[in-house]
């Protein structure tokens, strides 16, 4: 497929809600040893879990390397899950597969952002990411859609949410970070997310959860759950040092206006944990040189905000924590019209992320 010179703010695209009707979800089969414990195989079960809960709702898409291929087809042979053969570094698609966009002519495009493994050499997770790199292009090709690329301008797509009404959250911990886009000052970085995504007001939380280790990224910290309503990660123990970066997350929502004028709604989630992970655990991932350490005394980053929205339902992660039911209750009561579905999450966060980082959502065409 061709690459696009334009923008898709001139061509009539934007970024849609992740509530917009979609037509299937993508997936990354994990394998990394240095990443996943064992050879990635109590991962491969959680994510085949993930999988088959998205499937009762929509298409999944799971993309697998040649070697895991034969593995993979028997762990996913279940109706509505489709595995296609595709290389790449790790399974992270939210952030290495592309963000689509739509127009109103019922045409799907999407936008290749560029990728250096959450920091390049200045704080990435592993060397090399010349696969991750190439997995937006394989996706669009698969799918006959037309990519935009930025050259020059990185970015992971867990790093933004949208309300498919012009307005953007972020978090300056990320975007801002000197290992992202070091030439570009805050306006610059403004513009081209306006340009790729249609967008016209970004608010900017000073930070993410903490000790997440791609820089704060705002999916496992806020997200929207309708225009003008957002859900924050939540603790009230002063002692927690999530807890400056939620009240300060607060002033910023509780002062800022969207695209719409709308002040925000903002609902709480509270934090489980704090989670650690096993000495055991640690011990199962490959101690590779340039590949983030796994660490029992090191807090993980868990978050029940970081949760995909399918058609009809809410694929949300638990954690064997008391806060499990309260976390699935408030998501019940925010989606009335979905069915919430939880899925361990533990083994996903034990590599660096949960179930919305690990997915990457393909709006359906909109026609008007």
């Amino acid at each position: 497929m061709s690459t696009l010179h334009s923008t898709p703010r001139a061509d009539g695209f934007y970024m849609p809600a992740e509530w917009a009707t979609q037509t299937q979800t993508w997936m990354i089969w994990p394998e990394r040893p240095d990443n996943w414990r064992l050879g990635g195989k109590p991962a491969q079960a959680a994510h085949a879990a993930v999988a088959k809960a998205i499937a009762r709702f929509e298409p999944v898409t799971v993309a697998v390397s040649a070697a895991q291929y034969e593995n993979a087809r028997v762990r996913l042979d279940v109706a509505n899950i489709r595995v296609v053969e595709m290389s790449s570094d790790d399974a992270w698609v939210r952030d290495t597969g592309p963000t689509f966009v739509i127009n109103d002519s019922g045409e799907v495009r999407g936008v290749h952002w560029g990728f250096n493994s959450w920091g390049g050499f200045e704080g990435g997770l592993y060397s090399p990411w010349n696969r991750d790199e190439q997995v937006a292009s394989k996706v669009l090709e698969i799918e006959r859609c037309q990519e935009y690329r930025t050259e020059g301008f990185v970015l992971e797509g867990g790093s933004i949410h949208v309300d498919g009404e012009g307005t953007l959250i972020t978090t300056e911990e990320c975007l801002l970070n000197h290992n992202r886009n070091p030439h570009l000052s805050r306006e610059q970085i403004e513009a081209v997310l306006r340009e790729q995504l249609a967008v016209e007001q970004i608010v900017w939380l000073p930070d993410g959860l903490y000790n997440d280790e791609t820089d704060g990224h705002v999916d496992n910290f806020c997200c929207y759950v309708r225009p003008g309503e957002v859900l924050l990660a939540w603790t009230d123990d002063p002692q927690d040092p999530n807890y400056p970066r939620c009240q300060a997350a607060m002033q910023v929502l509780e002062n800022t206006r969207d695209a719409k004028g709308r002040t925000f709604k903002v609902h709480k989630m509270p934090i489980p944990g704090p989670l650690y992970a096993t000495e055991e655990e640690c011990a199962g991932v490959d101690a590779v040189d340039g590949t983030q350490e796994r660490n029992p005394s090191v807090r993980l980053a868990g978050s029940y905000v970081n949760f995909l929205i399918v058609n009809g339902g809410i694929i949300a992660p638990s954690f064997d924590d008391p806060m499990d039911a309260q976390a699935k209750a408030i998501l019940q009561a925010l989606f009335p019209e979905h069915e919430v579905v939880m899925v361990p999450g533990r083994e996903l966060l034990l590599g660096g992320g949960n179930i919305h980082c690990l997915t990457q959502q393909q709006p359906a065409p909109r026609r008007v």
